[in-house]
């Protein structure tokens, strides 16, 4: 059953990534949502080897793609390159031909590469030139965003962050965790070796996500969902507070992500129904980076989970 190679999965990822049970939680999710995850939080925070400890766990193939402002869209794609021997142009396949790419400070990348990002992400393939290349079948990106600096930074468009299923925001370790830290890494440093699994195949996965969009979901939760969308776009119908937070609600993206992301949260719980706590608790990372604040909320210093959490409670629950 994927189920359980999934649970094996979910305790061999807490193990290697150690004070960061959000991340290998909503890595799980994400995969089997089959969507993309922006990870905001300063570095050092494992999220390179969560990424390689997931491949580890699944069959498939890791790249990790540093951005760099100097990057240009061939050094994602690949290019065309000319043979002199067959007297022919040959494509030669970039880094984002594998199953699980690490975007790493993907905001410090100029919008031209951010754009083709962008394709394979919505898309599932790159174009050169006139000819389009599909990527593999099982295609996971997950894109990080150092929030101490913004010097020589791109932001991200609205149409590029819609793009990505859930933004998580990551926070440093406890202080307990942090001497678990120490400790697990002066073993590997030691002994030379790493926790091991025998890996998940793709066709589990897919599986997996099939499982997944079969959990029942209650009509009352899908209009619960829409609810609390419709509450982003007409925030007036809800309080003069909430509407004065609000510049625009959230895109039909966000309702199919929010559906998506809990019935991937209750099949990995072992549940076949989705819940109201489902919901609720995808809700932050599904919404976060589509909401555009006012000025007002700005000024105020009202962030995107302030608002999210005053809309999960004004919105009634079924």
């Amino acid at each position: 059953m994927p189920l359980n190679r999934f649970q094996t999965l979910r305790k061999y990822l807490n193990l290697v990534i150690l004070g960061q049970p959000v991340l290998t939680e909503n890595l799980l999710t994400a995969l089997v949502a089959d969507g993309h995850l922006l990870v905001e939080g300063p570095p050092g925070l494992a999220k390179t080897r969560a990424v390689k400890a997931l491949c580890d766990g699944i069959e498939g193939d890791f790249h990790r793609i540093q951005f760099t402002p100097d990057l240009l869209p061939a050094d994602l794609t690949g290019t065309d390159i000319y043979r002199a021997q067959t007297g022919a142009f040959e494509f030669e396949a970039g880094p984002i031909f594998h199953n699980l790419i690490l975007a790493d400070e993907i905001n410090r990348a100029p919008a031209k590469v951010q754009s083709a990002l962008l394709e394979a992400m919505a898309e599932g393939q790159v174009t050169v030139g006139k000819t389009s290349y599909k990527l593999p079948k099982l295609f996971l990106v997950m894109a990080t965003q150092n929030p101490l600096e913004n010097e020589g930074t791109y932001p991200l468009p609205e149409a590029q962050l819609d793009r990505f299923l859930m933004h998580l925001n990551l926070d440093y370790p406890s202080a307990a965790t942090e001497v678990e830290i120490l400790r697990q890494s002066r073993k590997e440093a030691q002994t030379n070796k790493h926790l091991k699994m025998e890996p998940i195949s793709q066709e589990d996965v897919f599986a997996a996500r099939n499982s997944a969009l079969q959990i029942h979901l209650a009509e009352t939760l899908e209009k619960y969902i829409v609810d609390i969308v419709m509450a982003t776009r007409q925030p007036h119908k809800y309080s003069d507070k909430l509407a004065s937070w609000l510049e625009y609600g959230v895109s039909p993206r966000a309702s199919i992500s929010l559906e998506r992301c809990a019935r991937a949260r209750a099949w990995l719980q072992e549940r076949d129904f989705v819940s109201p706590e489902d919901i609720q608790a995808v809700a932050p990372n599904v919404l976060r980076h589509r909401l555009l604040l006012s000025y007002q909320a700005q000024a105020e210093g009202v962030n995107a989970d302030d608002v999210i959490n005053e809309i999960l409670s004004l919105v009634a629950v079924p």
